[in-house]
């Protein structure tokens, strides 16, 4: 058994950053834990790589996603350039496909604004200007920020880890958390193999199990999650720069957490169009519909006796997953939904699958999908749940933040150090 001040469960984007920060600051015995082989297994590679400026984030409830995307945008350059990591200028159109939506538009101008982004950088388009912008874009109007990247997180993910470890945190990999023992000055940290290690104080990044280790602190009892899978297709080569810009549209169903269909410029020359929202059993179900059977049958009866049984009577709710899965099943219907925007586009000009994630929306008492991050801790733990997009985006600063909440808390009783490494940590603090 080995015994460490700090633990970090989940190796992602995020627990990769905070291991980063709390080893650059303090002389601490830190370890982070993941259950794959190496960092970044799960969502923090399978995403769209977009390195997303925050228009569309309403600042009054989601002001420090907000702000940790403005604040990690310079920061993810000054490393794509360091660790030679792609960083490729695609800029984004968030088209409205009528008057409706084009309110939206209006409104994400102004929630640019208060959130920073520079007024040179946002423009607001009608049809004629898209349109001679991009010729086989159909839209009512648009906003076009000229911010956006196409990257790797992945990569980011693994160069952070380097400097986390030549800083002195141990990544221990292929360990699958089992159990907690909450003990009276610590924790005891129980894997598949009936290995341990021991904490004063754990941290939960472990992102689409982030709800169960909570769990297992005795938090978020009163949550329940449910997952979701999101695919993409490819584009044939000879119809990759159809557009050339990457296209999110404004969300039809506000009040779920479904990415409605964009076209996305990948930072290797690819172009992916999708996704859809199809329900799975697992965090890590990026194939079929079952997976695991112990893990299937485990997480269905979750559904039908927690809270997200109350999804069951949401009619929104149906419709929306009755669409969702058949443009998994079809091709035909995923292309459909992007021919609203790209009328040329047709369903023999993908001929395969690109990349899978999931994500694991928490759902509240009430049975509604929990709008925002869960911060939640008690005397050996702080857990944070429903961390999603832009989630990478702003790891960076968000992680820096949780720092520095663990600093006011008086959680980081440590001899502090000073290396500045790829980060500086107050630079980060002074731009909040």
């Amino acid at each position: 058994m080995s015994k460490y001040d700090i633990a970090i469960i989940g190796g992602g984007i995020l627990g990769t950053s905070i291991s980063y920060w709390l080893s650059s600051l303090y002389d601490v015995n830190l370890c982070v834990i993941e259950k794959e082989s190496n960092v970044a297994m799960h969502a923090s590679s399978r995403n769209t790589a977009v390195v997303h400026s925050p228009f569309y984030l309403n600042p009054k409830t989601k002001k420090v996603l907000a702000k940790s995307a403005l604040i990690s945008y310079d920061m993810w350059e000054s490393l794509a350039k360091k660790a030679n990591v792609p960083w490729v200028k695609t800029g984004v159109l968030e088209i409205a496909i009528n008057e409706n939506q084009h309110k939206s538009l209006e409104e994400y101008m102004d929630w640019g604004a208060e959130n920073g982004i520079p007024s040179q950088d946002l423009d607001l388009l009608d049809a004629k200007q898209v349109s001679l912008m991009e010729p086989n874009v159909k839209c009512h109007s648009a906003i076009y920020s000229k911010r956006e990247v196409s990257t790797d997180y992945g990569a980011f993910t693994n160069e952070i880890k380097k400097e986390s470890n030549i800083l002195g945190t141990n990544f221990i990999f292929g360990k699958n958390v089992k159990e907690i023992k909450k003990n009276q000055n610590d924790s005891t940290i129980i894997f598949d193999d009936d290995a341990n290690v021991t904490a004063d104080f754990v941290i939960n990044c472990a992102g689409g199990n982030s709800l169960d280790i909570a769990q297992m602190f005795g938090l978020a009892t009163e949550y329940s999650d449910i997952h979701f899978r999101g695919e993409y297709w490819v584009a044939d080569p000879q119809y990759s720069d159809l557009v050339k810009t990457t296209i999110y549209s404004v969300a039809e169903f506000k009040g779920y957490p479904f990415l409605d269909p964009h076209w996305i410029k990948k930072a290797d020359g690819k172009t992916e169009v999708g996704p859809n929202a199809v329900p799975v059993p697992s965090p890590e179900t990026y194939e079929g519909y079952i997976g695991d059977i112990g893990t299937s049958i485990s997480k269905f009866k979750d559904v039908l006796s927690g809270n997200a049984k109350k999804l069951l009577f949401d009619s929104e709710f149906l419709s929306l997953i009755s669409k969702e899965w058949l443009s998994s099943i079809s091709k035909t219907a995923m292309i459909n939904r992007i021919q609203k925007f790209i009328p040329k586009i047709k369903p023999e000009f993908f001929s395969k699958k690109g990349t899978s994630g999931i994500r694991s929306p928490v759902i509240t008492p009430q049975g509604k999908f929990l709008s925002d991050v869960l911060e939640l801790e008690n005397e050996h733990s702080f857990n944070i749940i429903n961390y999603n997009s832009p989630g990478a985006t702003g790891a960076p600063a968000y992680s820096a933040f949780i720092v520095q909440k663990l600093q006011e808390k008086g959680y980081l009783d440590y001899k502090q150090k000073s290396i500045k490494s790829i980060w500086s940590f107050d630079s980060v603090l002074n731009q909040a």
